[in-house]
């Protein structure tokens, strides 16, 4: 008999009258109750540590973010100052803190060679079946030097190729080398085809006509051929280094943004200044090494005070993890890490050094005598504590979070949040495991107690017989 059957017949009043449903939920209920409640009760408590280790390890990457982000582009991030700001901007190779001042001066600028083709009539119009091959090397008046290190570009045109379809081809077979596009002008269609820029990017262009006889008209490839010697005015730009001079020092580069240069330099010319050299500084940014340190003095105070709150020794979610006490451990050594290795004899090597302080209560100050002291005596070794390096605040800073939100290490914030997480998820099998048997307890009883019900039933219905016997013997 199954829940609905034993459900009726309760409800017509057949049976011993009792629920018996209801009986066999309540029993199976009984019977695991205290399991599931502990498993849950557990789990919560798991909830509450995650909860907790996040929040912290939420912290620590927010402010070693922040401080990244501060040394790469915000107010401690390297910042050229050039005395004419139309020649160059520049800026520096992570992990670099340039100093000092130099001069530049740009003779010229690095550009492409632009080749416009003899006319079409539109860019429908069939090129002509054959082998396109666009050589490279050096354009020096009607000359050309072919690179030897620089592999032809060879493209198979096929003989329902349109001027169209060719520039297509050219582009997408140069490997950002060199492009093409159709221009319509007032005089017709012209292929425009664009290298890079530098003295060794110019380029030939050669028709192979499949046909037995090239006529060299349109319709045919050879019509495309161009070479510096045969220009009769397709050559629209020529290809050219960039040359400038840094400290009076010739150098040449094919592009305009010209990086292996000293102290991590990266420089992007904008404009000539033939004898007119401009200056090209690095200011110390000595304020904001100020407003920096107050404001880590504040994030690591913050944290401080949720490390103090969720790793309490009582009511603290994390009161006995071993990564709340690893991160504890790593705050308290901070002022004292040795950051810069390499300093100097009387230079800055540690937070300490540039007020860092804490008290025994555990809070963060600034000594802003101390401060000032170093910013005074070394200002250049301060400053280059101020960079995205191997050494320096960030990476000590960097060094920390990750230190102590690893998760492959059982001992840091992140390996207890692995940890609680799979005793969770072994909880939560268990659960499904006792939820299970409760079920299959449940059924069985509900059988049981039906079949029961039923033999009730037939036990009442033969005793009604016998008592209406009984009563017609004695009438």
């Amino acid at each position: 008999m199954d829940e609905t059957t034993s459900s009726i017949v309760n409800s017509l009043g057949a049976g011993s009258g009792i629920d018996m449903v209801q009986l066999a939920r309540d029993l199976a209920d009984a019977q695991f109750t205290a399991r599931l409640g502990t498993l849950e009760t557990r789990n919560e408590t798991l909830e509450a540590k995650i909860s907790a280790a996040s929040i912290l390890r939420g912290q620590l990457t927010d402010l070693s973010s922040a401080l990244g982000d501060r040394l790469r582009s915000g107010d401690l991030s390297p910042t050229a100052a050039l005395g004419d700001p139309s020649v160059a901007s520049v800026s520096v190779t992570s992990g670099f803190n340039p100093k000092g001042s130099y001069s530049l001066e740009v003779s010229q600028l690095a550009q492409n060679q632009v080749l416009a083709t003899n006319n079409y009539t539109s860019g429908d119009d069939l090129v002509g079946e054959g082998t396109l091959r666009i050589r490279f090397g050096e354009v020096a008046g009607a000359s050309f030097t072919e690179d030897a290190g620089s592999t032809p570009l060879e493209i198979t045109v096929a003989d329902d190729d349109t001027l169209s379809t060719l520039a297509t081809k050219i582009s997408s077979s140069g490997n950002g080398d060199i492009t093409a596009y159709v221009a319509q002008g007032s005089n017709g269609a012209q292929l425009v085809i664009k290298g890079a820029s530098g003295d060794l990017n110019g380029f030939t262009v050669e028709g192979e006509s499949a046909a037995s006889l090239p006529t060299g008209a349109p319709g045919d490839l050879s019509y495309l051929n161009w070479s510096p010697a045969g220009d009769t005015g397709q050559l629209r730009q020529g290809a050219q280094d960039a040359v400038f001079s840094l400290d009076t020092i010739e150098q040449r580069s094919q592009s305009n943004t010209v990086s292996n240069l000293p102290e991590g330099m990266i420089i992007e010319l904008q404009q000539t200044n033939i004898g007119n050299p401009t200056s090209l500084e690095f200011p110390s940014n000595l304020s904001a090494i100020s407003d920096v340190m107050n404001d880590l003095v504040a994030v690591l105070n913050n944290i401080t005070a949720s490390v103090s709150e969720l790793a309490a020794p009582l009511g603290g979610a994390l009161g006995s993890d071993s990564g709340a006490r690893g991160l504890k451990r790593a705050l308290s050594s901070l002022t004292t890490e040795i950051v810069m290795p390499n300093a100097g004899p009387g230079e800055p090597r540690t937070l300490g050094d540039l007020g860092l302080s804490l008290s025994r209560e555990g809070n963060f100050s600034i000594d802003t005598d101390r401060l000032s002291e170093t910013l005074s005596a070394s200002p250049d070794a301060a400053a280059a504590m101020f960079t995205t390096g191997l050494f320096g605040v960030f990476a000590t800073v960097d060094d920390m979070v990750r230190d102590t939100t690893a998760t492959g290490d059982p001992a840091s914030l992140g390996g207890s949040i692995t940890r609680y997480t799979e005793r969770m998820e072994r909880n939560d099998d268990r659960l499904a495991q006792i939820t299970e048997q409760q079920d299959r307890v449940r059924e069985r009883m509900i059988r049981t107690f039906a079949a029961a019900d039923t033999r009730v039933a037939a036990s009442q219905s033969t005793l009604s017989f016998i008592q209406a016997q009984v009563e017609v013997w004695n009438s």
